[in-house]
């Protein structure tokens, strides 16, 4: 097999050692120092550490012009004046004054040239690229093709393989050559079909001078303070030539596509970004997409030519892996999808097809046929149904006739325990029959009928596309109105599938991702009116939710992440957005028992028929749960206030312990949160909640140290001190006459991360306040209803009663309920005080609430779930732990856990920011969760106590995923 003889075809550099290339410094530049070989596909490239700074010594191929190199270095130049902050490869003179120095090496004439060394770390692998990274990459990419549209050089006049205008000759010269041949016609088809979606825009693409590899590999970047290393300079300007502007975004973008998780989607926000700086023409945005596969596939069949040429070449070799999963990334998705999405990110108009049918399909058919509704937000989808595979049939049965939605996101199409989303957007329309009707053709065109039973019609305008159909209608051309047969019957129902598609060459998929919904559906028309005679006319997506409410609602009520996805239903330990991707929830404690509980929801919807008013009215309900709470507690706490939150339980906890007292000092833990009204806010000492919490206290608030064994001042097995010291600083608040009226505080260290108390803590602390004559207020609003595993109550593990209990969240599974439970004397001393009445607080519609709670917490043995798949998922962690450094120590029991990130496990400086960056990372995966503790660096793992081992697998390899590819 011979190689092309094609004179532009370039032999990579013979290598050259590395004292020759000491001694080239040395007599050229004037400079000594250590030189390393660093690899190059065609040049020759050297690390130089030297007694005046660091550089690359760059050995030119032979077939780069001495024109070209001082052209690239002058590029430099004018970048850094135009972008004074971008790090560049600014070129040294050598002894004559010259950047580019002759020298002579085995009998070969080469030229050089020496480069200050970019300092910054280059993106050499494959992990993952955040959407804010590769944002930065677009905004690179922007900024150079704005800054070199100024710049002038002499024309090499020499064909450049790597200048995508000649993309499909260099894929035509090299694809043949190849060994693989399934691979080289492959690339080479996709090369030709691109090159024709180019071809009509061509003589309108804006030509300049273009850096022509703006990579991921040329880029050196800083790490930030989250982990991800942002580029900050620009290196490799080897490839310095004219070309389309469009093309320097391209190869940016194609870079992208090799990296861990990532997809053509993936992209977009390296276009905006672009486009952002240096806008682009609607004739760019057409031919984007195709000259990204033009670029991949010239990468691939470059790539290999190398290998060929110069088998010993690891740079080039290492790069082929790669290369490929470039290309068929960029293939994945037909080009003219891309580009409608592309203008959708970018905010230009998509196009729109008109749909006028000759005939209506189903002329049988009323016209204003019910719509199933299988969005999110459907009524008919509640308790899980969604999930079973013949849910859709299910809607549509006892209905003669009904049809779905094009475009909608059907959450019968969501899936769970999957990191992967799934593709939702329906791109066609079923129309779903009791009886067998006559199908006929909308128009007239050519039919053929595919093996698997599907039709599809060509005529004029889209594509049409139908399955479901029986009977006599054979390939060929056919009429409008013409029958096709009838809707064929499968399990007593008669569905029939209708799509239109603008694109030719292939069969279109059914649904689409979200991801990429807005591309899919702009070649993917509706074909509503086929069946109907109309137009669907949908009600307009809410695209602007968000901005509403931070104009309607208060901005201090905050919501996760930057970019939320809009929830609008769960179910058990899982959520669904709008577009139909379901989200595994980690981080929900106040829905105890999982989302949409049919137990609870029937039993609400009962009392709410018969009764709903307030406590100081009688009825059973509020008795059974009073009686209920009382029972699962010490027999001396034995009275019980109900409430509407564990903010007013904790307030109503220590107005309780000032009335029985008379006193109103209060002792804290430092690092706690109790809740936002003033008193509760009081003794709330958390920074993560209040920067300012520790200096703005009442002066009837006194705090101690949080006794926290991993990071706090006493650690390990020397966290037994905490107790007694918290003991003597009660003693001498009350020598100092300042007798606490409480002590409170969560008796499972939860807002810290969800850490044990150290043995004997609360006894200790507990007596001293009991000897001081205050009350012991145990918080159990987070930790407790069986949440540990281990214990119902938390402060069941420290072996003491408290006087006054708190609870609320898990209590209510979501509905605002809350209860304190104490002594009866201590009660009743509320009566100096005045009245207590709480207007929801005990209300029929809560009591039943919080009775039926109760009854799943014990028939669906969620506490000894909690203990099992909790015990589990630690296990899973901390195999985690044992192999990412990030992780310092996996803290909790059950499922109220926390993954504590370290910068360094001696010094225990926090991953605050990381762990934020990974939080979104695992949004992007389908997991909800969030930080934790005063360095919000610990994830708060509190899911439903409903959490399967299967999820707790999914969420242990998600993590996984993130700490081992990035964030």
């Amino acid at each position: 097999m011979g190689l092309p003889s094609t004179d532009w075809l370039v032999r990579p550099v013979a290598p050259i050692d590395e004292a020759a290339a000491s001694t080239v410094l040395a007599t050229r530049f004037g400079v000594r120092g250590t030189v390393r070989d660093l690899g190059s596909q065609q040049d020759r490239n050297y690390r130089v550490r030297g007694e005046t700074g660091e550089y690359v010594l760059k050995v030119a191929n032979p077939a780069t012009r001495t024109a070209e190199l001082r052209a690239q270095c002058d590029a430099v130049e004018h970048l850094a004046r135009a972008l004074p902050g971008l790090r560049l490869p600014r070129a040294v003179p050598g002894a004559d004054g010259d950047v580019v120095q002759p020298f002579r090496v085995d009998g070969a004439e080469l030229s050089c040239r020496l480069l200050e060394f970019v300092p910054g770390e280059p993106i050499m692998d494959s992990r993952h690229l955040a959407p804010a990274v590769v944002a930065r990459l677009g905004e690179l990419a922007g900024q150079i093709a704005a800054a070199l549209a100024g710049f002038t050089a002499p024309d090499p006049g020499r064909f450049r393989p790597w200048d995508l205008r000649n993309a499909l000759d260099v894929v035509e010269a090299l694809a043949p050559h190849w060994p693989d041949r399934t691979r080289a016609d492959q690339v080479l088809n996709a090369a030709r079909t691109a090159y024709a979606l180019v071809e009509p825009h061509a003589k309108d693409l804006p030509v300049q001078f273009v850096h022509g590899d703006l990579t991921d590999n040329n880029v050196v970047c800083e790490p930030t303070g989250n982990g991800r290393r942002m580029p900050v300079g620009v290196i490799d300007f080897g490839d310095l030539g004219t070309g389309w502007t469009a093309a320097e975004l391209a190869v940016t973008c194609t870079s992208v596509l090799h990296h861990h998780g990532a997809g053509p989607a993936s992209v977009l926000p390296a276009a905006r970004a672009f486009d952002a700086v240096r806008p682009l023409s609607d004739a760019e945005s057409a031919v984007l997409w195709p000259l990204v596969v033009l670029r991949a596939a010239v990468m691939v069949v470059s790539g290999q030519y190398d290998v060929l040429q110069d088998p010993g070449n690891g740079y080039a070799s290492a790069a082929l892996d790669r290369e490929w999963a470039m290309f068929e990334s960029a293939v994945s998705v037909p080009a003219e999808v891309m580009t409608a999405q592309l203008r959708e990110a970018l905010g230009r108009p998509l196009p729109q097809v008109a749909v006028a049918p000759a005939h209506r399909m189903l002329a049988d058919l009323p016209e204003d046929i019910p719509v199933l509704d299988l969005s999110p937000q459907s009524d008919d989808l509640h308790t899980g149904r969604w999930l079973d595979a013949d849910a859709e049939a299910a809607l549509a049965l006892g209905r003669p006739a009904a049809r779905t939605r094009h475009g909608e996101f059907r959450m019968t199409r969501t899936t769970i325990d999957t990191t992967d989303a799934p593709a939702t957007c329906a791109l066609a329309v079923d129309v779903h029959l009791a009886d067998a009707l006559e199908v006929h053709a909308p128009w007239a065109g050519t039919l053929t009928r595919h093996a698997d039973g599907t039709l599809d019609l060509r005529g004029e305008g889209p594509v049409l596309w139908l399955s479901g159909i029986a009977g006599p209608a054979a390939s060929g051309q056919i009429a409008a109105g013409q029958r096709l047969g009838t809707v064929a019957e499968r399990d007593g129902r008669h569905t029939l599938g209708i799509q239109l598609s603008t694109l030719a060459d292939r069969r279109p998929p059914r649904f689409a991702p979200p991801a990429l919904a807005a591309g899919w559906l702009a070649v993917s028309p509706d074909p509503t009116a086929l069946i109907t005679g109309r137009d669907a006319g949908e009600p307009p997506v809410d695209q602007d939710l968000l901005d509403r409410r931070d104009r309607a609602f208060a901005g201090v009520q905050e919501h996760y992440y930057d970019e939320p996805p809009r929830i609008e239903r769960g179910w058990r330990h899982h959520l669904v957005d709008t577009q139909g991707r379901g989200y595994l929830d980690m981080l929900n404690n106040v829905t105890i028992l999982g989302h949409g509980h049919p137990g609870l929801s029937d039993a609400v919807h009962r009392q709410w028929r018969r009764l709903n008013t307030n406590s100081r009215f009688h009825y059973g309900s509020v008795v059974e749960l009073s009686e209920r709470l009382t029972a699962l507690l010490p027999a001396e706490l034995d009275t019980v206030f109900l409430v509407n939150s564990g903010s007013e339980a904790v307030d109503l906890a220590l107005r309780l312990a000032w009335a029985a007292t008379g006193r109103q000092d209060t002792v804290a833990v430092e690092e706690a949160y109790h809740g936002w009204t003033y008193a509760s806010d009081a003794v709330s000492t958390s920074i993560a909640d209040n920067p300012n919490a520790l200096s703005s206290r009442p002066s009837w608030v006194h705090t101690v140290a949080a006794p926290n064994s991993y990071r706090g001042r006493h650690r390990g097995t020397e966290a037994r001190r905490y107790g007694p010291e918290a003991a003597a600083r009660i003693t001498e608040l009350a020598a100092q006459g300042h007798r606490p009226a409480a002590f409170i505080c969560e008796p499972f260290y939860g807002n810290a991360g969800g850490l044990p108390l150290p043995d004997g803590y609360l006894r200790q602390v507990y007596d001293a306040t009991r000897a001081a004559g205050g009350l012991c207020i145990a918080d159990e609003v987070q930790v407790g209803y069986g949440r540990l595993g281990t214990h119902f109550w938390g402060f069941e593990q420290q072996g003491v009663v408290p006087d006054i209990v708190t609870v609320a969240k898990a209590m209510g599974n979501g509905h605002p309920l809350g209860a304190v439970i104490t002594r009866r004397e201590i009660a009743d001393a509320y009566r100096t005080q005045g009245y207590f009445f709480s207007s929801a607080g005990g209300s029929p519609v809560s009591s039943v609430v919080g009775l039926t709670v109760l009854d799943a917490l014990r028939d669906e043995r969620l506490q000894d779930n909690a203990l099992e798949t909790g015990g589990y998922l630690k296990r899973r962690l901390e195999e985690l732990a044992a192999r990412h450094p990030l992780i310092g120590a996996v803290h909790g029991s059950g499922l109220y856990l926390g993954v504590e990130f370290v910068r360094d496990r001696e010094t225990l400086e926090p991953a605050t920011e990381e762990t934020a960056a990974i939080c979104d990372r695992l949004r992007e995966l389908g997991v909800i969760v969030q930080s934790t503790s005063d360095r919000q660096c610990v994830l708060k793992i509190k899911p439903p106590l409903c959490l399967t081992r299967q999820s707790a697998d999914v969420f242990a390899a998600a993590l996984d995923d993130v700490l081992t590819h990035g964030w």
